[in-house]
């Protein structure tokens, strides 16, 4: 049987492009991020835009130097595992099944993410295993590593696309060309995409029959379906795949404190 090995920038130049289907979740208080993840949804082919909303109402986060918000984030960061760190959103229904790609658009509030988004990550991260993820933020000049950081604690396994897009207050009115470059770099709303997220180096993968092989270290092998569900999982650098059905999977593989993930197609 023809053996196949491919790098990651192999596999990029080998995959047909294609539509993915996108999500763009998004919280927005001075509607800057608002006018970022609309503008988006106008760029991507196949997207669907979800805001959302704090369930209490009225309130005026700027009011005293934002007090509000720096009180949610303080809160947050005390108890970052109790669901009642996090404020109540309006309720919402997302079928994740249903997305290839999500892409977080969310304010920075105090160095962090914006609270009300963390709450909908808080609740539904676990359900976007394997899911392409790509963060756009929003803020005055603050570095958004924190805010990155809170996305990767809140949805694990994710896969998350780099670079971030970050987009400071003042570049909003310029956000079209801004969101049109970093699409087309990251491959956000295409199936020819591959995420990367913090590798030192890039390892070869190998499908050879019903074998699939890491041509390095790994301390982690997985496999999740176009469904964002872990299908496989070992800490071995080989992988038996036989029983995996035909369709494409996102392969993740983690070193340390450094993963890749690439979309390969299994027949």
């Amino acid at each position: 049987m023809k053996r196949i090995a491919m790098t990651l920038a192999a596999m990029l130049l080998l995959m047909a492009a294609a539509e993915a289907k996108t999500l763009i979740v998004y919280y927005s208080f001075t509607n800057n991020t608002h006018a970022i993840a609309t503008d988006m949804q106008s760029q991507l082919p196949d997207a669907d835009l979800l805001r959302i909303e704090p369930a209490e109402k009225g309130l005026d986060y700027a009011a005293n130097g934002y007090a509000i918000g720096s009180a949610l984030i303080s809160a947050i960061r005390a108890n970052p595992d109790d669901p009642d760190s996090y404020p109540a959103i309006d309720p919402v229904s997302v079928d994740f099944s249903a997305y290839d790609d999500i892409v977080v658009a969310t304010p920075l509030w105090w160095s962090n993410m914006a609270a009300p988004m963390q709450t909908f990550l808080f609740a539904n991260g676990s359900r976007m295993a394997g899911k392409r993820m790509a963060l756009v933020v929003s803020s005055a000049s603050s570095s958004i590593s924190g805010v990155e950081a809170d996305a990767r604690r809140l949805v694990p396994d994710g896969v998350f696309v780099s670079p971030s897009l970050w987009i400071r207050s003042s570049q909003t009115d310029n956000c079209h060309a801004l969101n049109a470059e970093w699409i087309a770099q990251t491959g956000i709303g295409s199936t020819s995409g591959i995420s990367v997220a913090g590798t030192a180096a890039e390892p070869s993968l190998t499908v050879d029959g019903t074998t699939m092989s890491v041509g390095g270290p790994v301390d982690r092998l997985s496999i999740y379906d176009a469904a964002g569900r872990l299908v496989l999982s070992t800490d071995e650098t080989t992988a038996d795949i036989s029983r995996l059905a035909p369709g494409v999977y996102a392969v993740r593989m983690v070193l340390g404190d450094n993963a890749t993930t690439v979309k390969v197609a299994i027949d």
